[in-house]
């Protein structure tokens, strides 16, 4: 009986503990099938992340899309057309030659091409001065100019291409022939097959005309609504009168055949480059930029300044061979050149130190013994005199000022106060290569690169002024004029003390 009921003891203490392996096994497979499903919810969230992280790239152009684009400047002779397409691809650049091009109205032709031959410009831009009818319409539509280069640099052989289909547009509506101003040429498809070339050129090659014309005329009905073609009126300062004689405007010829560096390679959907007539027209002009012997043309995104590229391919096709801070931005797709930093580092208050670095009196201890006396004038050592005495003017070099004493005006790297301590002009990004008064040849002239800088200086009268009062109260707050003691010693050893 006893060995029974020791059988049912075990029994009892037996059974909880089968029951909560039971239980424990049912929680841990409930618990797997719930973390299942939230597993996914949570991929799913960071693939979401993921691609918002990283910003949808814009599509290639389409070919209608890229022939709205073309067809304002389709029928230009081609070497107008390549060097167009070439300076399109610098949009602030040409902003700064149509500007360069309304301040000196009388200089034409080589002699515009002539005159520029020092500006920081990329060679194309360069070119551009000496046809102005086509450089003040890139300036007034500058989107249309930064997207047509966004083209060229993407899809250069789609852009050919449909220059070519638009030129037998032309052709066949019979709007493109050859006259006194143009001769076109027709050339068959090679044997191997390919496409007809429609070439245009100068009629003479010393004197070069420029058509104006209206898309919708010259090609015949446009066949892609969505895309209407890009259009501008003939500018009356160039084509006297205005009128489209069947769809055309020749206006006057120019005498600009030393503008001319570069033609279309329409077999290979690009530009080739003279580089000997590219070196008459700027004399920094790089030949390592020209590619292969038959001097293909390579964009230079160090004359992008800044402009962001419409996409990461492009992005790093070209802003990897731009040195420096701005070809780091341009590749992480900041806009940063140029005008782009006008507003975002501005930093004139915050670099205006002048309260804390005046130090005019910083060395007049009270009862300081001879070698520390009175470092306010340390540096001005007219009276001899042994030890360090006078340091007011220890920084007053050349242009007089504060010098390290009072650096209220440090960022002026011109003439007047120079010090370190204000940096309102370091400061302020927006104009960071106008130093005011010129210095360096900063700020004034052509090193500058063009930027405009009528604005520089403005508002420092007030700063300066602030850091005079705060100066004076200073030096009379630390007990200047005292009778007697320490190390104000007004006569003894040479020191002559503040004047």
């Amino acid at each position: 009986m006893s060995l029974w009921k020791l059988r049912q003891a075990k029994g009892i203490c037996l059974w909880p503990l089968v029951l909560l392996t039971l239980v424990a096994g049912a929680a841990r497979a409930q618990t797997q099938t719930q973390s299942q499903p939230q597993s996914e919810p949570q991929a799913q969230t960071q693939g979401q992340a993921q691609a918002q992280a990283e910003p949808a790239q814009p599509a290639p152009f389409k070919p209608e899309e890229i022939e709205a684009l073309v067809a304002p400047i389709a029928l230009y002779p081609d070497s107008v057309l390549a060097q167009v397409l070439m300076a399109s691809t610098y949009p602030l650049e040409i902003v700064h030659a149509a500007r360069w091009v309304k301040a000196n109205p009388n200089v034409k032709g080589d002699a515009a091409v002539k005159a520029v031959e020092n500006q920081p410009w990329d060679t194309s831009v360069k070119s551009m001065v000496a046809f102005p009818q086509i450089l003040e319409p890139m300036n007034d539509k500058l989107d249309w100019t930064q997207k047509l280069g966004d083209a060229f640099l993407a899809q250069q052989k789609d852009v050919f291409a449909a220059v070519q289909r638009l030129r037998a547009r032309a052709k066949d509506s019979g709007n493109l022939k050859s006259n006194e101003q143009q001769n076109v040429v027709v050339e068959p498809p090679p044997a191997g097959g390919g496409e007809t070339i429609v070439k245009i050129e100068p009629a003479n090659p010393q004197v070069i005309y420029v058509p104006a014309y209206n898309p919708t005329v010259v090609y015949g009905a446009w066949s892609y609504p969505t895309y209407p073609p890009t259009y501008w009126p003939p500018y009356p300062a160039y084509y006297p009168g205005g009128a489209l004689m069947t769809g055309f405007a020749w206006g006057v010829g120019l005498a600009a055949a030393g503008a001319i560096f570069s033609n279309c390679n329409w077999g290979g959907g690009d530009v080739n480059i003279n580089v000997n007539k590219a070196a008459n027209i700027d004399r920094n002009f790089d030949r390592t930029k020209v590619q292969g012997s038959g001097g293909r043309w390579q964009h230079d995104g160090s004359h992008r300044q800044g402009v962001a590229y419409r996409d990461n391919a492009t992005r790093e096709k070209y802003s990897r061979n731009v040195g420096g801070a701005e070809g780091r931005n341009d590749f992480r797709g900041r806009d940063t050149g140029g005008a782009g930093r006008a507003n975002t580092a501005d930093r004139a208050g915050a670099g205006n130190r002048a309260s804390v670095a005046d130090r005019s009196n910083a060395g007049n201890r009270a009862g300081g013994g001879a070698g520390v006396a009175d470092r306010s004038n340390a540096g001005n050592r007219a009276g001899g005199g042994a030890g360090v005495a006078d340091r007011s003017n220890a920084g007053n070099r050349a242009g007089g000022g504060a010098g390290v004493a009072d650096r209220s005006a440090g960022g002026n790297v011109g003439g007047g106060a120079g010090g370190v301590g204000n940096r309102a002009g370091t400061g302020d990004v927006s104009r960071a290569s106008d130093r005011v008064g010129g210095g360096s040849g900063f700020g004034g002239g052509g090193a500058s690169g063009g930027r405009d800088n009528a604005f520089q200086g403005v508002g420092a009268g007030g700063a300066t002024q602030r850091s005079y009062d705060r100066g004076r109260s200073s030096m009379q707050g630390s007990g200047f004029n005292r009778p007697s003691g320490g190390g104000m010693r007004g006569g003894g050893g040479g020191r002559g003390g503040r004047r």
